[in-house]
């Protein structure tokens, strides 16, 4: 008797709820599914939106957005960036080329899917950002953000962009070669941020990339950790 109570009165299998969704907007059907498959190995749900993506992004709370960076894209990121609920949403585009990313970045698109669309590399990219959408900045001290940096040292000013950026420095894409150890001036804005320069040092090069560590004398940098213990508590 006492079985069959124990039996009837079983609790009911719980069921994991999602820690975070992401919006994927204007992608065709194998990207999508794809992309759930990937953000599901985390525990992050995907929710499909095709023409009413602006609003639902004004409206709801999503924790992250992939969208294709074509016609439309500008109305669906503004309208993610100026809502009290999504404005620091993680902004993943879709194609698109180096200078369309930079079109782009005053809306701060934190990381790029390149198409055509592989796993390997989806999973791979998605790995290394879960711990934003998730919230869990503790354990993520480097906010990857694109936006346009100029670069002036070694006696030339170069356009660059970046990639991921933090309290003590960023790093940048540019097919400019500057040598480890060159004191160099970066300047940018992000979103929120007004335009800043700090100085720095290259502090590590590899092709088509490199690393400034900034100054720690100069006092510019602290607009950039004030602004991101900003985005982090947002």
């Amino acid at each position: 008797m006492h079985k069959a109570f124990a039996t009837t009165f079983a609790p009911a299998p719980t069921v994991r709820k999602a820690a975070a969704r992401t919006a994927l907007v204007g992608l065709n059907e194998p990207s999508r599914a794809l992309l759930a498959e990937c953000f599901r190995q985390f525990n992050i749900e995907t929710v499909v939106m095709s023409s009413d993506a602006a609003e639902r992004l004004r409206k709801e709370k999503f924790e992250a957005c992939v969208l294709s960076l074509g016609n439309g894209a500008d109305a669906v990121m503004e309208s993610a960036r100026s809502s009290p609920s999504n404005s620091r949403c993680i902004i993943y585009g879709m194609g698109g080329n180096a200078q369309e990313f930079m079109r782009y970045s005053k809306y701060g698109i934190n990381a790029i899917f390149h198409e055509p669309l592989e796993r390997p590399a989806a999973l791979k990219l998605v790995r290394a950002t879960r711990m934003l959408v998730l919230h869990e900045f503790r354990r993520y001290v480097r906010i990857p953000v694109m936006t346009e940096v100029s670069v002036v040292g070694d006696g030339q000013r170069v356009s660059a962009s970046s990639i991921e950026i933090s309290t003590g420095g960023m790093s940048l894409k540019s097919a400019e070669d500057f040598s480890i150890g060159t004191n160099v001036e970066v300047s940018f804005s992000l979103m929120t941020l007004p335009r800043v320069s700090v100085r720095g040092i290259v502090s590590w090069r590899k092709p088509k990339s490199l690393g400034v560590r900034f100054d720690v004398a100069d006092e510019r940098r602290q607009k950039v950790k004030i602004w991101i213990d900003s985005y982090l508590e947002g």
